[in-house]
């Protein structure tokens, strides 16, 4: 055992442990955890307590909280559920145009923010090409909640077909078929055969869609209307307070949410770590 640890030391393409683990910590301090801390020192130096339960309670701020964490989750279950399907058919058909649709899956990675915001809000207003259908119907997206759960969507899709499409690809087709040959019907094979093997995957790619949401920004403002108590999503709440120099508001506000966005994805990894211990991986 000690020999072979060696061995693997010495034939290690990177830098040895002790350099490459402190080159990671001094990375990930520069790049995340003295941004993070200097938001919370600096909320703990401008706010007392009760100043800074004052402002993050605020009916206003509270409304913001409940359309961006409502929506982001939302946005992520129906991302998890057709970004599935849209990563099943294009690794288990073939049919022309196949790689047309693959490309358009990065789409939304690729497109500027400020763009897919102006692009959602010309086609779901009133006079676009899908509003002026909808709104007859009494179905209006373009400056309502609606249309930030629209562009939520858009831009989470890509994280979940990305993210279940490598497992898909190496899931062998004969474990289907010798569920069937066993006499298990679609249903049952995909609950008991395909969901346990897609289901870490599937959860991170939950995961990071629910977290693009949460931080989404360009896209949201355009179509959302911005409208107090009613659209305005949290992340336009702080850069409001900003323009206004509330940057002790800003930091405050913004350390609830990185703590609220910690805990929800620290639950997930935890039922990501669950499933894979049913697994027994």
């Amino acid at each position: 055992m000690i020999f072979s640890r060696t061995l693997l030391r010495r034939h290690s393409v990177l830098p040895g442990f002790d350099l490459a683990l402190g080159l990671t910590l001094l990375y990930l301090s520069l790049i995340v955890l003295i941004p993070l801390s200097a938001t919370f020192l600096r909320t703990v130096n401008d706010l007392t307590w009760v100043q800074f339960v004052e402002t993050v309670t605020s009916p206003r701020v509270v409304a913001s909280y409940k359309l961006t964490f409502g929506a982001s989750l939302l946005a992520a279950l129906v991302n998890a559920v057709f970004g599935l399907l849209v990563a099943w058919v294009l690794v288990r058909y073939k049919f022309f145009g196949r790689r047309l649709v693959d490309a358009l899956v990065d789409l939304p990675f690729a497109l500027p923010t400020a763009v897919a915001g102006i692009v959602l809000t010309g086609l779901y207003a009133s006079n676009g090409w899908i509003g002026q259908y909808l709104e007859p119907l009494g179905i209006k997206v373009a400056y309502t909640p609606v249309g930030v759960f629209v562009a939520m969507t858009f831009i989470g899709l890509p994280f979940v077909v990305r993210t279940v499409q490598p497992i898909l690809e190496d899931l062998a087709a004969e474990l289907e078929e010798a569920a069937a040959t066993l006499g298990a019907n679609r249903l049952q094979t995909f609950r008991h055969v395909i969901l346990p093997v897609l289901m870490p995957a599937l959860l991170t790619g939950f995961a990071l869609a629910f977290a693009r949401a949460l931080g989404e920004y360009g896209s949201i403002i355009f179509i959302a209307g911005n409208m107090p108590m009613i659209s305005e999503i949290t992340p336009l709440l702080i850069i409001t307070k900003l323009e206004q120099y509330d940057y002790a508001g800003a930091t405050a506000i913004a350390v609830v949410m990185l703590v609220m966005s910690f805990v929800l994805l620290l639950a997930i990894n935890g039922l990501q770590a669950w499933t894979r211990k049913r697994q027994g991986k």
